[in-house]
């Protein structure tokens, strides 16, 4: 029994010294990137702002700061985390075929998202990715620009009951026109957000972004005893019951009328196929519903947690995009100008929705939308886990670090968007961005990991603005400094967007 003690001691012993001298290592290595002291322990955790509005802007001081460097490290507890902000050495991580694992930070998602394609890693991911890419076929793209065109309708209807009135906030207009979209094109529910403005599932999305967000950057509630006990659990549980019923009643009515259907489709790529083909409109769930993995076809809750990812990233990330797009191409008359000429040599006087042809031609405004990405990127931060050490910059970055990439910085390169402040959707011409590194710009990440829905992204933003601008002339109420941008888990404005509008017809 002695003899038997010895030995576990001194395996316990070899074992603690053994992660010492890594954790030493790791340590020495990390601190050799510039950053703020850390104390520690607690890290950076102490000096990171709780308000959303607050970090996002101390981010991109960071960034300013160490712009040498194109890179700066935080310890969040004994975790680093290492921020970079310069193309060729985002690259490192974005065009690596194995550091694809999302960051540690994301596991605070799955009770939400579970592990769908934004947070899975390895095989599932793998397997999730493949299956899902031919849901965004061009032809249900086709389908869905039908969708989009229906609940840009409705907008404009709205739009236009407030042309010369006060300034008022469009960013709800435009965000509960986004759910409305993407409950039809994910789950194939008209939910009427439009005509019900007091969405308890929106409030859900925004109140469970900021959350996690707080959650993530602030260690001693990485435990769930004390996230739970003192943190927020309370209020993250009530809203992940409001969005996982919501997503739940809708496969439950969705698996009843695949069941009750006379036939059902095959497993297989002639099958996937017709549904691709099929004359009635289908949802992004309706598609999972048809597919089967091995013989095995998919749970609830693979479905839900492909629904819920779908919902997240397509809702919050398009409604964004499109209110900071308003908002950038309003406060400059030119520019609006240019926009409004496109959309009359490509629309003329006809009130016709907007087809697929239509929106190839509308080049300028997607140059706009570009760079109002560029500015205002939905995602302002992605992360990953490295697999493996990695040289970055000169400097090794030990296994296991968390590795950001700092969107919101990249973007504001110098080297590569002269005066990057200022709003210049001349930068996004071919002839602009045919000699551009390919990882300056990065909006929908890139790579392996890349957004599977920009195209649909992209598709609804000119739907949706075009009807705006067609019919409407914008004036902003704000001044940039004014929208304080919030960095939760999606860029937003912290003070709405406030126009007014005139009629153009």
């Amino acid at each position: 029994m002695a003899a038997a003690t010895v030995i576990v001691a001194v395996v316990a012993v070899i074992f603690v010294t053994i992660w010492f001298l890594q954790s030493s290592r790791n340590r020495k290595l990390v601190n050799k990137v510039p950053g703020p002291t850390a104390l520690p322990l607690i890290g950076n955790a102490h000096q990171l702002s709780p308000s959303g509005a607050d970090f996002y802007s101390q981010l991109l001081q960071f960034a300013e700061t160490y712009k040498e460097a194109g890179m700066f490290r935080i310890w969040l507890g004994v975790t680093p985390v290492i921020a970079l902000y310069k193309a060729e050495l985002s690259e490192v991580i974005l065009n690596s075929t194995k550091h694809i694992d999302k960051a540690f930070m994301y596991r605070f998602l799955h009770p939400w998202l579970g592990t769908g394609l934004l947070t899975s890693t390895g095989r599932k991911w793998h397997e999730r990715r493949k299956m899902l890419t031919p849901t965004f076929h061009f032809k249900i793209l086709t389908d869905f620009v039908l969708v989009f065109n229906e609940q840009a309708q409705i907008l404009k209807e709205k739009l236009r009951s407030k042309v010369g009135s006060k300034p008022f906030n469009i960013f709800p207009d435009i965000t509960l026109c986004a759910l409305d979209i993407i409950c039809e094109t994910a789950m194939g529910r008209n939910i009427n957000a439009q005509s019900n403005s007091d969405s308890e599932y929106v409030s859900a999305v925004y109140k469970m972004s900021t959350i996690l967000l707080k959650r993530m950057r602030s260690p001693w509630y990485w435990p769930s005893v004390l996230f739970n006990t003192f943190g927020s659990g309370s209020e993250h549980d009530r809203c992940l019951s409001i969005l996982h019923r919501f997503t739940q009643k809708v496969i439950s009515e969705k698996r009843q009328e695949f069941c009750c259907r006379k036939e059902t489709e095959a497993v297989g790529t002639k099958e996937q196929e017709e549904v691709v083909g099929s004359k009635k409109r289908l949802a992004f769930m309706d598609m999972l519903l048809h597919m089967s993995n091995d013989g095995i076809t998919l749970s609830d809750d693979d479905i839900r947690e492909e629904v819920d990812t779908f919902m997240f990233e397509g809702h919050d990330t398009t409604a964004a995009a499109m209110n900071w797009a308003v908002f950038l191409i309003s406060s400059n008359t030119r520019i609006q100008q240019k926009v409004h000429e496109e959309l009359d040599s490509v629309f003329g006087d006809s009130e016709e929705p907007a087809t697929m042809e239509n929106l190839k031609d509308l080049k300028y405004l997607e140059c706009c939308i570009k760079e109002a990405l560029r500015l205002y990127p939905s995602v302002p931060s992605f992360a990953r886990t490295l697999t493996q050490d990695a040289e970055i910059g000169g400097l090794v970055i030990p296994k296991d670090a968390a590795v950001v990439l700092l969107t919101s910085a990249l973007h504001r390169d110098p080297r590569y968007f002269p005066d990057p402040e200022v709003f210049n959707p001349d930068r996004f011409l071919p002839e602009n961005v045919k000699n551009r590194h390919p990882y300056t710009y990065v909006p929908f990440s890139a790579g392996m990991r890349n957004c599977i829905g920009q195209k649909f992204a992209m598709l609804e933003e000119k739907v949706i603005l075009s009807t705006v601008f067609r019919n409407f002339t914008v004036r902003p109420h704000q001044k940039r400094e004014d929208l304080k941008p919030v960095g939760d888990l999606i860029l937003r404005p912290g003070e709405g967007i406030f126009v007014t509008l005139s009629s153009r017809t």
